[in-house]
């Protein structure tokens, strides 16, 4: 599910999901291998530089290592990647999906087959048609290509029938969530024409986006126009984009301040720099939350007791004074408190007690400082240490190592102790199987499982999205999720952007950078 190793700050984007350290990521199964070639790859004409042309000059921490959508499977990635790809839904400003290229949707009366109705007369920026067989296309190689990260995601999804511009999707289950899965984090959809050479599309994107990538240097630097055939094109008054991968944190303010750059993605700790320097510091709601992993089938976490210590030992107060520098909160679930899958019945579970922690450690046998792990993380990471120092306090002691290689480790399954973080899902039913679910990418515990949470998420798909009892029943789903005794969640913290202030407020949409209505002052 996706995977990148670049040095930049203490969240990392992994599948669809955030993992520790100051990496970037882009696929699972390439989760180590980077696009960093030293040449220039044009994708079309000579088009103008964003800087010369009065457009959007982003720089990002999260410059995509791929540009396939079905290798580089979301994460923060997905931001980047919507420039040019465009999906069967999008997201609201309240979370819900709505329509991109499908016009339309409706599901068969039992609920386990989905037809979405596409815009007709749409192209891809190659000419290929954008149909259902082009929908097709995408779900089928999502599901099988070797290297795909996004294959996880797509275990409901039986079987595709594309009837011109129906597509029409068959299930192997009851499943009300599709149309929250299907949009720009899960399936981003290319030019059928361009991947049947997956290696070239990674190198030269071909997608129905808002934009059209005119050239690309791999890690560097994508440069855009305007799509004019995007079916909201008149909404778009963007015409150039220059992306580049962002510099070292502490240079990024100033780049804005003298104009190189008038967006970018920012640390919690540079928002404070950005405003005094009069610069926009955009809040985007999301789904984020960081966590410790912990493999229960191993030891000593196959121990309850100690699994119980580990969690009574986080005070998470400290992950959000020291971390979020005011923008965070305290979870100890994967998502923000008040968001709907948010469980208010499981929020005071397992709080801050070191006394009780000690009490644990010594009932499963463990004096002080006689219990020593090895927390296992893939670059440096100022949780690491609050995670080493908060576990010395009841007598565990903790040694980090550094691993550039932990992602083949972590996803399969071979560590013991671990950092992760989440962005989430738009389906939060599709998150909370990546955290607890046997297969879960995201649980270190595979294929345990915790007891009733698989009848519980199969009420949720079961439920419609706009039942009445949806929040109950998605609710209920994260209170036998954290049953389960893989994962001790720490902290939420929002996504952070700073703009100049030629640059038009941005639609609130949780997690998702939305261009529609944006305008720049001074550009054609």
């Amino acid at each position: 599910m996706s995977g990148r190793l670049t040095p930049r700050r203490p969240r990392l984007n992994l599948p669809s999901f955030r993992r520790p350290g100051r990496l970037r990521a882009a696929a699972l199964g390439t989760a180590l291998v980077s696009v960093l070639a030293p040449t220039v790859s044009a994708c079309g004409g000579d088009a103008a530089s964003a800087s010369g042309s009065g457009g959007l000059k982003w720089t990002s921490s999260y410059f995509p290592a791929h540009w396939d959508p079905v290798v580089s499977g979301s994460g923060a990635q997905f931001r980047e990647l919507s420039l040019v790809y465009a999906s069967l839904t999008r997201t609201d400003e309240n979370g819900k999906a709505v329509p991109d290229l499908a016009k339309s949707w409706e599901y068969n009366a039992k609920g386990d087959q989905i037809t979405f109705h596409l815009r007709p007369g749409l192209k891809f920026s190659d000419g290929a048609t954008v149909d259902a067989a082009a929908v097709k296309a995408a779900i089928e190689r999502a599901k099988k290509q070797k290297n795909s990260a996004l294959f996880g995601d797509l275990t409901s999804i039986k079987s595709v029938d594309a009837q011109g511009l129906d597509a029409v999707i068959k299930l192997s289950q009851v499943d009300y969530q599709i149309p929250q899965l299907l949009g720009e984090r899960v399936l981003q959809i290319a030019s059928p024409k361009a991947a049947a050479s997956p290696d070239k599309l990674d190198r030269s994107p071909v997608g129905a986006g808002p934009f059209i990538v005119t050239q690309l240097v791999p890690g560097t630097k994508a440069v855009l126009k305007k799509n004019p055939g995007y079916w909201d094109a008149a909404n778009i008054h963007i015409d150039n984009v220059e992306l580049t991968s962002a510099p070292d944190a502490s240079t990024v303010v100033s780049g804005l301040q003298t104009g190189v750059y008038n967006f970018a993605d920012i640390a919690p700790s540079q928002a404070d720099a950005a405003k005094k320097a009069g610069l926009d510091v955009f809040v985007q709601p999301g789904f984020n939350a960081s966590n410790l992993s912990l493999n229960v089938n191993k030891a000593p976490f196959n121990n309850d007791k100690v699994v119980d210590a580990v969690r009574y030992a986080v005070n998470r107060k400290e992950f959000v004074d020291k971390l979020t520098f005011g923008y965070g909160q305290a979870t100890n679930q994967p998502f923000p408190k008040g968001y709907v899958a948010y469980d208010p019945r499981s929020e005071n579970a397992y709080a801050y007690d070191p006394a009780k922690s000690k009490k644990l450690l010594a009932e499963a046998g463990y004096q002080a400082g006689a219990l020593k792990l090895n927390l296992v993380i893939p670059a440096e990471d100022p949780q690491a240490e609050i995670v080493q120092a908060q576990l010395a306090k009841v007598g565990i002691t903790v040694t980090i190592k550094i691993d550039k290689n932990w992602a083949t480790p972590f996803f399969a399954k071979d560590l013991t102790f671990s950092l992760y973080g989440t962005t989430g899902r738009d389906s939060a039913a599709q998150t909370l199987t990546a955290h607890f679910g046997p297969n879960g990418p995201l649980n270190l515990g595979s294929p345990y499982e915790p007891a009733g949470f698989e009848a519980a998420i199969a009420k949720v798909r079961q439920t419609p999205l706009d039942s009445p009892d949806y929040a109950k029943v998605l609710q209920a789903a994260t209170r036998a999720g954290l049953q389960g005794k893989a994962l001790v969640f720490t902290y939420s913290s929002p996504n952070l952007i700073a703009k100049s202030k030629s640059i038009s407020g941005l639609p609130k949409n949780p997690a998702h950078i939305d261009w529609t209505g944006v305008t720049i002052a001074g550009a054609n």
